[in-house]
């Protein structure tokens, strides 16, 4: 099974530029995950509403209109989806999609920023735990995870061009990379860390500086497995030249 994920960074500007469906028809992934699509379910172009082979579901911003938001195209239906942790608290932005499928459960997740104020840091800080709570549950019941979206948080040194200049920022602040480290303690796995240990793997880039053309990035959208899927896991990659986002595509194929 493959499986795509990509910030698009709004899913009507991404295909005004050619970007989506040329992309599915290269790929053909089974599941295509995708965040920020800035659009309710009726403002979606419909070549993308009706996609031969794939269902799709939407979840948008309840209350903010062409703000975060995000998408789901699979091959095979869930048997449910929900969007919103077991707290009920963060619904409202449309963050969040958690499919149950047959023999495992995806979320697809667009974790919020941190960068506007203390009170959006706050925000994000309580979006990770709740998020914890939730998938930690599941996995203490025998299920098998798999986890995709824009993190919003670079985790090592590594997972950025500029490491010491950007200490002070949100998205690779202690605190934020500590809940990263906490994550993966409690028994999930950082898909693309088990192919590939080198620098200079970036998934968003600068629009306005042109940070892109000097690969002056960062590595902050992710696909993360539960342990017990550590041994189906055959391939994780990022597609670095797919454009038409500030962020790319990256994907993994798995045995499930």
């Amino acid at each position: 099974m493959k499986l795509l994920s990509w910030n698009v960074n709004g899913i009507r500007a991404v295909h005004k530029k050619n970007a989506i469906l040329p992309l599915l028809n290269k790929e053909k992934p089974d599941i295509f995950c995708i965040q920020e699509i800035k659009a309710e379910q009726s403002q979606i172009p419909d070549e993308l509403k009706n996609i031969e082979g794939y269902f799709l579901f939407v979840e948008s911003a309840k209350n903010k209109k062409g703000y975060s938001g995000v998408a789901l195209y699979t091959r095979e239906k869930p048997e449910n989806i929900r969007n919103d942790f077991e707290s009920k608290k963060f619904g409202d932005e449309g963050r969040i999609q958690i499919a149950k499928y047959k023999n495992f459960y995806l979320y697809n997740i667009y974790f919020p920023n941190g960068k506007q104020s203390a009170e959006r840091l706050k925000y994000k800080l309580n979006f990770y735990e709740e998020f914890l709570k939730d998938v930690n549950k599941i996995k203490k019941q025998g299920g098998k995870i798999i986890i995709c979206g824009d993190v919003n948080t670079a985790h090592k040194e590594i997972d950025l061009a500029r490491p010491k200049e950007n200490e002070d920022v949100s998205g690779f602040l202690p605190e934020e990379r500590e809940f990263l480290d906490k994550f993966l303690e409690c028994g999930y796995i950082d898909t693309f860390r088990m192919f590939n240990s080198e620098g200079g793997n970036y998934t968003w880039w600068d629009l306005k500086s042109g940070a892109r053309a000097r690969n002056v990035g960062w590595r902050i959208d992710y696909f993360y497995i539960s342990e017990n899927l550590k041994s189906k896991l055959k391939k994780a990659f990022i597609l670095k030249d797919v454009m038409g986002s500030d962020h790319c595509p990256i994907g993994i194929i798995i045995d499930i």
